[in-house]
């Protein structure tokens, strides 16, 4: 392995015991009789004032109340949507939620208000594992999304995508001149001045997906970024 790709961390097999110190969300980390193990394949990273935290490599989005997603609508019901939020459960948005209003089935038309494969950003509002999971569109920036593309990678890499104090994101940014809405649930909303660095912009998130677990990411990721911008002549 060469040091330019040298993992960023220390890597952690199932069943493997943990520092006490480290930070870890369950049901990745597990602590029985004092302590701690991981359940998933996953990485030790250290970050400000030596915290330890770990970081799972895969996995898959379990939702939250609160939580920001994307989510593809999948299917329409009598006065529902079922959406897909990138998890092992369907979520389910209200037709009187989304119009703001009481539904009115003479002149409202829920297949054209929302058709299937059409994306929209909501918040959860409920959920507790018995039902499915409850969304809402009303609030600051949420709604159906009417421009650009969603990509999709695992929502375990969301973190890297960000990068530690938005390090990555902001790179991202300002050398695409791209806006980025990144959601939880592995999802990310891309809108860009073209088509040709909105493709930039994908093939760069999909590297950092790829390369996640590796350092020195964000200098890899900025010299795609300039290559593939001269490959399309695009400034």
């Amino acid at each position: 392995m060469t040091q330019e790709k040298r993992l960023a961390g220390k890597l952690v097999l199932p069943g493997d015991v943990l520092d006490s110190d480290v930070q870890g969300e369950r049901p990745f980390v597990v602590e029985e009789g004092g302590v701690k193990r991981a359940t998933v394949i996953g990485l030790v990273r250290e970050g400000e004032g030596g915290k330890k935290s770990f970081v799972r490599l895969k996995g898959v989005y379990v939702p939250k109340p609160g939580d920001v997603v994307i989510g593809m609508i999948s299917g329409v019901g009598v006065m529902n949507w079922f959406v897909d939020i990138n998890s092992p459960y369907t979520a389910v948005l209200n037709v009187q939620d989304f119009l703001g209003r009481p539904y009115n089935p003479a002149y409202d038309d829920m297949s054209v208000l929302l058709r299937i494969g059409d994306y929209i950003k909501a918040r959860v509002v409920a959920f507790d594992r018995t039902r499915n999971p409850l969304l809402t569109v009303q609030g600051k920036d949420l709604g159906r999304i009417t421009s650009g593309v969603v990509v999709e990678i695992a929502p375990s890499k969301i973190p890297r995508v960000i990068g530690r104090k938005r390090s990555m994101i902001t790179m991202l940014e300002e050398k695409t001149g791209c806006s980025f809405f990144i959601a939880v649930n592995g999802r990310i909303h891309v809108e860009c001045p073209s088509r040709e660095m909105e493709a930039v912009a994908v093939i760069a998130i999909k590297y950092i997906e790829q390369e996640a677990h590796t350092a020195g990411l964000t200098e890899r990721v900025m010299r795609l970024i300039e290559e593939e911008k001269s490959i399309r002549e695009v400034s």
